[in-house]
This record gives structure tokens, C-alpha cells and sequence, in this order.
């Protein structure tokens, strides 16, 4: 089945808002690991708005299943991948300032930079994985600096879901089989839900984990965490 990671980048948010460790970002972690969750993800910033870089050790250490840190590598970043070694890094090019990942790599244009990066994280015995959109010359650009896997960005699918699924699936479908050709590694996340996870599973031949923070955690709001986790799962069954 495809892997679930999850986000909980939401959750720091929420202990972040009062000052204070409610909910505690460690029990959490461990509760969705005790779930069913077979990862965890965090995507801390520069600016700490909801994962802060001193959470990163504390859930290396609880991690049992898959850890993964996504993030723009500036030297701080990269410092703290090396420092604290996860299963895998996700590199998302993201401004300091930007509300959410939205775009992913171009590829070409940062090859050399991506390839010097990446080189670093392997050597260190760190799957690496790139966030990208479903284009194909991005595509063979992400193998020709030597990634892992790549990350679609899928904020595009989702936003396109309602109006024609099978449209917005598409692109994703072409690049998941070029993908497959050219052995890269397939993750996914941004907008999954229970609604359009299944669909986009379905269609994306070789999909390995989807990382989901922000629909997940609302959803817990009214149906629990523990139940929710197992309706992701489901889903990718």
C-alpha cells in the first residue's frame, strides 16, 4: 500500500498560539505513529511559525516508523538535516516569507545547485526527494541531478478535482509513468483529502507516500485523530 506520512505542522501551529506544549507535538507524533501513521513529516521555517528547529531532535528521537523534513535548503536548513539525519528530506523551494509550499522545482535552471545539495544528503546516507509540478522536462531534470524521488505538487489536482478529475489527474498520470521509466520515486502532498486522495491514488502508477498535514488535522476535529488516521489509510489500500 502507499505509505502515509504525516504532517504536523498544524499541530505546532496550535501549541504555538497559546505559548505553551498543549497539544504536546511529541505525544502527538507518537499517538499517530500508535494509530497507524507510518511517518511523520514537519516543515519547519525560517521564521518557527509552527514547527520550531528544537522540535526536530525530540521527534527524531520518538520516531519508529519514517522521518522526514521538508524544507528550502539555506545553510540552516541543510545544518539541521546533517545534524539530525532523517529517513528522508524533502527540499521544497520555498521563499522565507510564503505562506505554503506552491510550486515545485525548476529543475533545469537549479541543476547544479540541486545536484551539489543532493550529493551532500546521500552521501550522508539520506534518501532525498524533490518537490516538483507534473511536468515532464522537470521530471527527467529531477533524475539528471540525481534525486531519489521526487514530490508532485498536487495543489493543482485538487483545486481541478470538482470540475473534471480526470483532467486534473492527467498530467500527474503521464509523469508518474515517466517516472517509472526512468526509476524515480514517487511521494505526494499538498490539498489530499478524503475526498480526492483515492482518486489520485488510483492514477498515479508507483505512488509511494502521500504527506498529509492540513486536511487531516482538520478533519480530526470531528472525527477524532485516531479515526481519521485509519480513514487515510484506507484510502490508500
Amino acid at each position: 500500500m502507499v505509505r502515509l506520512s504525516v504532517n504536523v505542522n498544524k499541530i505546532a501551529l496550535l501549541r504555538n498560539s497559546r505559548g505553551s506544549n498543549l497539544p504536546d507535538l511529541v505525544q502527538v507524533s507518537k499517538d499517530i505513529e500508535a494509530f497507524g501513521g507510518q511517518g511523520i513529516t514537519v516543515h519547519p521555517r525560517p521564521d518557527e511559525r509552527h514547527i520550531h528547529y528544537a522540535d526536530v531532535p525530540k521527534l527524531k528521537a520518538i520516531c519508529t516508523t519514517e522521518f522526514n523534513i521538508e524544507g528550502n535548503p539555506i545553510p540552516k536548513f541543510m545544518d539541521l538535516v546533517m545534524q539530525n539525519k532523517p529517513h528522508q528530506v524533502t527540499l521544497v523551494p520555498d521563499s522565507p516569507d510564503q505562506l505554503t509550499s506552491d510550486a515545485g522545482w525548476d529543475t533545469i535552471k537549479n541543476k547544479a545547485r540541486l545536484t551539489d545539495i543532493i550529493a551532500q544528503f546521500k552521501e550522508a546516507g539520506i534518501r532525498t526527494s524533490i518537490f516538483i509540478d507534473p511536468v515532464e522536462k522537470m521530471i527527467e531534470g529531477a533524475k539528471a541531478v540525481g534525486t531519489d524521488r521526487i514530490e508532485f505538487y498536487t495543489g493543482p489536482y485538487a483545486h481541478g478535482y470538482a470540475n473534471d478529475r480526470a483532467a486534473a489527474v492527467a498530467p500527474y498520470t503521464r509523469c508518474a509513468e515517466l517516472c517509472n521509466e526512468i526509476g524515480l520515486g514517487i511521494n505526494a502532498g499538498h490539498d489530499l483529502n478524503l475526498e480526492n486522495l483515492a482518486f489520485f491514488k488510483q492514477n498515479c502508477p508507483g505512488l509511494a507516500e502521500v504527506s498529509i498535514g492540513h486536511a487531516l488535522v482538520s478533519d480530526a476535529l470531528y472525527y477524532g485523530l485516531s479515526n481519521v488516521v485509519q480513514m487515510y489509510l484506507r484510502l490508500l489500500k
